[in-house]
């Protein structure tokens, strides 16, 4: 099966009003675009209502890329076909040969948007008939040994055998602007929460010593953001500030956490939100250590 195009789907984003909804689609278009020329990927990107088509000669490729762009809630390589019945069949007929026979059974999965001459019973009923036909293979709507999905949008139908998992969340850029407070690996942590939300970040690197981990997961996310130093010489809570204030930040994240071994972790919360002028945000902040190592290994951070 030589795939044409892959299949973008969006989750949240759907749920919010026209406008917001095509501002979001742009932003995820974008954050897709700008991953992709990181990783020198050529491609050919079109939208519709509720999905997003990605042309390119590497597949593969832009799967690893797209599993880990926010927004994203699933993708899937698929082979393209005008939307009618015959033709659809054809397609779907080519795909089965390669993966049934007598002894294995089948499910079509299909969905139809726009107006047809025929309903997604009809289009179940002849294809279902067709496939039967050609590898003598059965149906099992159950638990069968090959899934084929069918999208037919409009003029157009998508045929594909697997549907895989984004990370969801928001398009980066569509939620405001936070610091990241960098001063341990678990902070970079507690970004990425915000981050997934949609939160453009700002770090401010206070640990010299966390440089290589923070440049290696900015690029493996596909971040593009903007690394500062901190300076030991000025007061951090003056550093803080003085930033979230010159790149116009809405709120501040830390990786502080209650299970912290370095005395009264709340006094020193408590501390770190008087001395600041934005709301403090604490992802972390229930987290045992066991749990926090074990979201940075899931989500490819090194510590």
């Amino acid at each position: 099966m030589k795939h044409e195009l892959i299949l973008v789907r969006y989750g949240e984003i759907a749920l919010k009003g026209k406008e917001t909804r095509k501002r979001f689609e742009n932003i995820l278009v974008s954050n897709i675009k700008n991953a992709f020329n990181q990783e020198n990927i050529v491609n050919k990107i079109s939208k519709e209502w509720g999905r997003i088509y990605i042309y390119t000669n590497k597949i593969k490729e832009s799967i690893n890329v797209l599993e880990k762009i926010f927004g994203i809630i699933s993708i899937s390589p698929a082979i393209i076909s005008t939307s009618d019945i015959n033709s659809i069949s054809n397609k779907a007929i080519n795909i089965s040969k390669e993966k049934l026979d007598e002894k294995k059974s089948f499910a079509l999965r299909i969905t139809r948007t726009g107006k047809h001459n025929f309903t997604s019973q009809d289009v179940a009923v002849k294809i279902g008939n067709d496939i039967i036909n050609a590898t003598k293979s059965t149906v099992d709507l159950t638990n069968p040994d090959f899934e084929l999905f069918i999208e037919i949008r409009y003029d157009k139908a998508y045929l594909f055998i697997e549907k895989i998992k984004g990370f969801g969340g928001m398009p980066i850029g569509s939620q405001g602007k936070i610091l990241a407070f960098i001063d341990t690996p678990y902070a970079i942590l507690a970004s990425w929460y915000l981050i997934r939300r949609g939160c453009k970040p700002i770090f401010l690197l206070i640990n010299e010593s966390n440089k290589n981990v923070l440049e290696q997961f900015v690029n493996y996310w596909f971040i593009k953001s903007i690394i500062l130093a901190g300076n030991p010489k000025i007061n951090l809570y003056k550093q803080i500030n003085k930033t979230a204030d010159e790149y116009d930040c809405d709120a501040i994240v830390s990786g502080q956490t209650i299970f912290d071994n370095s005395g009264n972790i709340l006094s020193h919360i408590k501390q770190f939100k008087k001395q600041t002028n934005l709301p403090v945000l604490h992802p972390l902040i229930a987290m045992d250590n066991e749990e926090i190592n074990r979201k940075c290994k899931d989500i490819g951070l090194s510590i």
